[in-house]
């Protein structure tokens, strides 16, 4: 499994629309994730939106992230355009982080439990929601 290559994709598709470039495509994809039409995004929804984003990418359905769906899922999205650029080492990390077990495995629950750091960090009020401003707030970092 390469670590690297699975967090490249999990940083670039699946933190859930609050990183998308069209403001038409965040709205739609915002009105989705709130799933209790609260217009803020409980980090449950977040973790629900991750959990059916793992379903498209585990394209054998054996439960596990592996390289060769990795590397289909960044084709993809370097086809779209919207390849962001991260450190191998910030990558790396977020592997780590996402592999809870330590295995050298990201399974489906792994996958959607991982919260990542720049939505932490957006709940400036601690209440494990981001609420519009702080989403607002997030896309001007």
């Amino acid at each position: 499994m390469n670590l690297r290559l699975l967090a490249c994709v999990m940083v670039v598709l699946a933190t859930g629309s609050a990183c998308a470039a069209d403001g038409q495509k965040t709205r739609q994809a915002f009105r989705q994730m709130d799933q209790n039409g609260d217009r803020a995004l409980q980090f449950t929804e977040i973790q629900a939106a991750r959990a059916a984003l793992f379903d498209r990418l585990d394209a054998n359905r054996n439960g596990v992230l592996e390289s060769s769906e990795a590397k289909a899922a960044l084709q993809r999205v370097r086809e779209g355009g919207r390849l962001q650029m991260a450190t191998a080492e910030g990558l790396e990390n977020k592997a780590r982080w996402m592999d809870a077990n330590g295995d050298g495995h990201i399974t489906k629950a792994e996958f959607a439990q991982f919260i990542p750091d720049r939505l932490l960090r957006a709940d400036s009020n601690g209440d494990r929601a981001l609420s519009i401003s702080e989403l607002r707030a997030l896309r001007q970092r």
